[in-house]
Formats: structure tokens, C-alpha cells, sequence
């Protein structure tokens, strides 16, 4: 057969083969999102004789995507408040888990607040909700000394919007994998 009519016909093949697999995005579900066993689901439902996308992009471990996808790496909390609540603390005892998995590693938690309120109060309130994380994961077990603190109050909003579901959202800690050289 010549290679003039092979080409068309192969692609063709990979443009169907393309159309078939579903955006990383979709099997992600909440890729970025820092919500624990995000991945997990795509494994169970992938049919027989397919590879699975947690398969195919399983993050490195010890890695900030490992954190996100298999961890959870924030925690959020009631208006005006740096308590943890249950569903926080669970998040937090995966966390350090994971620390004490990976003594090498090191993170930043940032703490957030929602727009209203004042920027020094807002940077104050980001202040005790990033301590009381790593006070959590210190109490855990985790060393004080790998873990640092920051607060960016209301200046980094994971979303803009002026409601209640937004200001929920950007209520929050995050903790960050320190890239080391």
C-alpha cells in the first residue's frame, strides 16, 4: 500500500484516539483544588483493558501534587475565625501524615481571609489562621523549624466574587511544598 494512502487513514486513527480520551481536566475532577482523593474516582469507573488517568499522571510523591491530589493542602474556616473545625482538623491529620512520610520536606502555610474588614485586620486574622495550623501539625508531631507562616490577608483571593460562597472560599490555609535546590 503506498504511503499516500496510510497517511490519511492514520490520521484519522489518532484524531478518533484523541476525541476518545477525555481532557486530563475532566478526569481530574478537582485537580488544583486541593481536595483529597481527587483522582481516586477515575480508577474505579476506567473500563476493562484502559489505563486508568490517576495511572497516567499519579503526581511524584513528596511532591506539592501530591499533597493536593492525594493530601488535601488547605483547610478552611468560619467568618472572623481561626478555629478548626472537624472536617479542618481531618485535612490537617493527612497533612501530617504525609510531613512525617517526607522528613526531608519543608512548607509554607498561608493564611487568607475574605475581603471584609480592614487590610491590617484582614493580614492579622490570615496571621492566627496560618498559626493555628501549624500549631495543629506541630502538635502532631511535625518540627516547628519546617514549617513557616505568612499571611496575605484578603490580597490573594482564590475567588473575586463579593458573596458568601466567594468570601467561604477565600477563608482558608494553604499549605505549600518549599521547593529546595
Amino acid at each position: 500500500m503506498p504511503l499516500r494512502r496510510l497517511l490519511p487513514a492514520l490520521a484519522v486513527s489518532l484524531l478518533l484516539a484523541a476525541c476518545a480520551s477525555a481532557p486530563q481536566e475532566q478526569l481530574a475532577g478537582t485537580a488544583g483544588a486541593g481536595v483529597a482523593g481527587g483522582g481516586a474516582a477515575g480508577a474505579a469507573s476506567a473500563p476493562a483493558g484502559t489505563v486508568a488517568a490517576s495511572e497516567l499522571a499519579a503526581p511524584e510523591p513528596g511532591t506539592q501534587e501530591d499533597l493536593e491530589v492525594n493530601v488535601g493542602d488547605r483547610v478552611f474556616f468560619a467568618f472572623d475565625s481561626a478555629a478548626l473545625d472537624e472536617k479542618a482538623r481531618a485535612v490537617l491529620d493527612r497533612q501530617a501524615e504525609w510531613l512525617l512520610r517526607y522528613p526531608h520536606i519543608t512548607v509554607t502555610i498561608e493564611g487568607h481571609a475574605d475581603e471584609r474588614g480592614t487590610r491590617e485586620y484582614n493580614l492579622a486574622l490570615g496571621e492566627r489562621r496560618a498559626q493555628a495550623v501549624k500549631d495543629y501539625l506541630v502538635a502532631k508531631g511535625v518540627a516547628p523549624d519546617r514549617i513557616l507562616t505568612i499571611s496575605y490577608g484578603e490580597e490573594r483571593p482564590v475567588d473575586p466574587g463579593h458573596n458568601e460562597a466567594a468570601w467561604a472560599l477565600n477563608r482558608r490555609a494553604v499549605t505549600v511544598v518549599n521547593v529546595t535546590q
